[in-house]
């Protein structure tokens, strides 16, 4: 990997003019953490707009929503704050005719309602320390990692696992917890997935009693398959791999300690470098007992890339960090650990498991810092050729710097630098009408100018992101930085 000096941007730095962003809450004033300012400050206001100003030309052919979900705290904190306590927010562009609306909503959680009547923060956050004799648990379920759309719904979802909460696809307003027809009665982790040829929704869940690990998946006709899976400890796992046939269960040696938790409530990961990295692979409707366990180099990853199946082969690619060692700088302070967290380092790595024989293979396929893949939803599970990340240098905070598209044939990439100071969002694959190769579409995603504060919706040829975006649309609020999005086709938005 290409290894880069960290950097810490810090509140003042962020712009390079250093200036507040005007629509940021006053409190943030008061607290120094550099996910709260900047371009990770968060908004007040949920607005709604039509007809949005645009340079260039949005296709016609462009039809659909893209949806951005993302932490954006409501109040202040109650005790540290980690990027991954703000109230999930959603921003929603819209695609019609060549013209485009926008609106942005937050998610009602439970837990966002309670705050919201008491008027201030109660749950402490993931740094803890943790209250467990809150009525709805230690940990405020904000539901502002992931986006998924399933039967005619967005389901926001919480990288802790959380409740999946759905929103209306055009006005996103909170339409309660989906529940799989009263089957889902816990909570399921941010990245689950929907197999595009079948309908089937696979997920998993993780925690921090036994058992350790749920793996589960709902069918087009109603039938809810759900069962326990054996890990040595308690995990955290991030992302599912699937196949038409297979899921691939993730076991990393990143663990807290276990007496740590017990005596302190504190959840302190460790990277264990001597312990195996180990993948399960679990047929879509097998049980504890049939997942075959595959070890690896000691490793961690959060995203998937994609996976498939060839011949005896389960073949996986993802964006894995070879040492997730938390070396935190004291000159950080109490939020020293969270920092080093945060520090995304990641490149494209491929590895193949053979069910026939138990081989494994393993390897890098590039040594750039790339995250937060996105590929055709056509070719989940199945043998494809492109992927479009983002570029991460080693700094701290962690920004969006650049649009990355990969040939995973040819090991080969291009990119699209936002430009200084300008930062993106995960930019998802909109298929265009009747396409006749993978990459025979649009990129969108929303970018945010740090030297004005305004943001923007860019969109690109997938097949030629280095020409630059073919249209620029004016948002007229700022988007701060979030995490996960996902694209809706205008036939599926009902």
């Amino acid at each position: 990997m290409n290894e880069l000096p960290i950097t810490r941007r810090h509140d003042k730095t962020l712009s390079p003019a250093g200036k507040r962003p005007t629509d940021a809450p006053p409190w943030i004033d008061e607290i120094d953490n550099p996910y709260l300012h900047g371009l990770f400050a968060p908004i007040t206001s949920e607005i709604s707009a039509e007809k949005l100003e645009v340079q260039g030309e949005i296709p016609r052919d462009l039809y659909g929503a893209y949806y951005r979900n993302g932490p954006n705290s409501a109040h202040a904190p109650k005790n540290r704050y980690h990027w991954f306590d703000g109230d999930g927010m959603v921003h929603g562009i819209w695609f019609e005719n060549g013209e485009a609306r926008y609106r942005n909503r937050y998610i009602r959680t439970y837990c966002f309602e309670d705050e919201r009547r008491a008027q201030e923060s109660i749950w402490p956050g993931v740094l803890g320390p943790f209250d467990f004799s809150l009525p709805r648990g230690p940990l405020k379920d904000t539901a502002n990692t992931d986006l998924l759309h399933y039967r005619g719904r967005l389901l926001a979802l919480w990288y802790e696992s959380g409740q999946p909460y759905a929103l209306n696809f055009e006005t996103l307003e909170t339409e309660g917890i989906e529940d799989l027809a009263g089957n889902l009665t816990g909570r399921i982790s941010a990245h689950s997935r929907v197999d595009p040829a079948t309908g089937d929704f696979v997920f998993f869940s993780y925690s921090d009693q036994p058992p350790y690990m749920q793996y589960g998946v709902y069918t087009e006709a109603g039938r809810f398959h759900h069962v326990d899976i054996g890990l040595p400890g308690p995990r955290r796992p991030h992302d599912i791999g699937v196949t038409p046939n297979y899921s691939i269960l993730h076991d990393f040696p990143v663990f807290m300690s276990k007496e740590l938790f017990e005596k302190t409530g504190k959840r302190v990961p460790l990277f264990h470098p001597e312990v195996p990295t180990r993948y399960g692979v679990i047929p879509r409707f097998g049980d504890d007992a049939d997942v075959r366990w595959f070890e690896c180099e000691p490793c961690y990853m959060l995203h998937v890339v994609n996976c498939y199946e060839e011949g005896d082969w389960v073949v996986m690619t993802g964006c894995r960090t070879s040492d997730p060692t938390l070396r935190p700088d004291p000159a950080d302070g109490k939020i020293a650990a969270m920092l080093a967290g945060l520090k995304l380092q990641a490149n494209l790595y491929q590895w193949r498991l053979n069910l026939a024989t138990g081989e494994v293979r393993e390897g890098a396929l590039d040594d750039f810092n790339t995250e937060f893949p996105m590929i055709a939803p056509s070719v989940l599970g199945l043998d494809n050729r492109y992927a479009y990340l983002q570029h991460i240098p080693e700094e701290i905070p962690a920004a969006f710097h650049s649009l990355v598209k990969y040939d995973l044939k040819t090991g080969a990439h291009e990119r699209w630098d936002y430009g200084e100071g300008v930062f993106g969002s995960e930019a998802p694959f909109c298929p265009r009408a009747g396409a006749k190769a993978e990459d025979d579409g649009y990129l969108v995603t929303f970018v945010t100018d740090t030297r004005d504060w305004s943001s923007t919706c860019q969109i690109f040829h997938a097949q030629a992101i280095t020409d630059g975006p073919i249209a620029t649309v004016r948002i007229p609020q700022r988007v701060p930085a979030g995490f996960h999005a996902t694209w809706v086709p205008g036939e599926e938005l009902g």
